[in-house]
């Protein structure tokens, strides 16, 4: 859920439609997901069933029910922001919206399918994705401003969805919930040190908008240790670091990347950012996970610096005229490399989470 499509074609000077074919699919696009639902609801609960009532009540008070309401700031006319800016902000908008609606349909999905059998869990699912729902709602809003529409509708029946068993579900959203809390909080504490940055009113409400996510992320956790082989053992330590290094690369790559150029628009340093919201969000995982990364380790870095480097160049081979044939041969090098440099970070030590730690 921490993903971002392909930039749009800036050439294009009258309202873009995107319905989910028109976009070149890459590993760092937001995916629809999927699950085994009889699983999920034969799921046994009870030892913790008052901790799923604490946070069903949280989620029924509904904190932000009023808060994702266009104010009159909306009501003006957006294209005083510079040609480039504005590229790049409708790509965020774009991908944000997808990522929040992707959400909305696997929390709708699962709360549907399991409310017979287990309909405490399917009622705070169902109420997840009514705040997903009003996220991508709220995003989609925006887009006519920045002459960009997504029809959620036809994206729904496009979009590959991909299957994740539970377990991989809870420990993906829990990571995409809480870094999406500390990417939004960030932002937020940028624009109250420099207001004359905010270019869009959307940024004003990031604060409350994060607390949506911290709370979705805190249930996750409490999904995660709902099944003690989650949380403990050697496969429970393999499965927190693959999910942590692939939620680390993906926005490190995204951000870098991709969002670089908006975020220096904003006046953000891109590389301070996405260091601070990884170290952030691997200290939060220490509550959830057994293990988490070494972030002080510098081969960590390096290797995503590498990362950086090969996808730099799997760009130009893709903006080039050769022949698709000979593209794919192109980028096999660079492809293998970045295996091999997701597999030496992979074998870093990790480090243990504090024992007894919960949120």
């Amino acid at each position: 859920m921490v993903a971002t499509p392909s930039k749009p074609d800036v050439s294009q000077s009258t309202q873009q439609k995107v319905n989910g074919t028109g976009r070149r699919e890459t590993i760092l696009t937001p995916r629809f997901y999927t699950t085994d639902f009889e699983a999920m609801a034969n799921m046994d609960i009870f030892d913790l069933k008052p901790d799923y009532e604490a946070i069903l009540e949280e989620f029924k008070f509904d904190y932000n029910r009023r808060h994702f309401v266009r104010t009159s700031d909306f009501n003006q006319n957006w294209d005083h922001i510079d040609p480039k800016v504005r590229e790049h902000f409708r790509v965020f908008l774009e991908g944000s919206c997808t990522s929040e609606f992707s959400g909305f349909l696997l929390y709708k999905e699962i709360a549907v399918k399991i409310k017979d059998k287990n309909p405490l869990m399917a009622e705070i699912f169902s109420l997840m994705s009514r705040d997903e729902a009003r996220h991508a709602g709220f995003l989609n809003k925006a887009m006519p401003d920045f002459d960009l529409q997504l029809d959620l509708s036809t994206l729904s029946k496009t979009k590959k969805y991909v299957y994740f068993a539970p377990k991989f579900i809870f420990y993906a959203t829990y990571l995409s919930e809480k870094i999406g809390y500390w990417r939004y909080i960030k932002i937020h504490q940028h624009f109250l040190a420099h207001p004359e940055y905010r270019i869009y009113p959307i940024f004003n409400f990031f604060e409350n908008w994060c607390q949506d996510e911290s709370r979705h992320g805190d249930f996750c956790s409490l999904l995660l240790r709902s099944e003690k082989n989650n949380i403990k053992g050697i496969r429970a330590n393999l499965w927190s670091k693959f999910f942590l290094l692939s939620v680390f690369a993906t926005m490190y790559l995204n951000d870098i990347c991709v969002r670089n150029e908006f975020y220096e628009s904003i006046g953000m340093d891109t590389r301070k950012y996405v260091d601070e919201v990884l170290r952030e969000t691997n200290r939060d995982a220490a509550k959830a996970f057994p293990v988490i990364m070494d972030l002080d380790n510098p081969k960590f870095w390096t290797c995503l610096k590498k990362c950086e480097e090969n996808n730099a160049k799997l760009t130009k081979i893709d903006e080039s005229n050769a022949p698709e044939w000979m593209k794919k041969i192109q980028k096999l090098p660079y492809l293998a490399n970045n295996g091999l440099q997701f597999l030496t970070m992979y074998l870093q030590p990790s480090i243990p989470a504090p024992k007894g730690v919960v949120l």
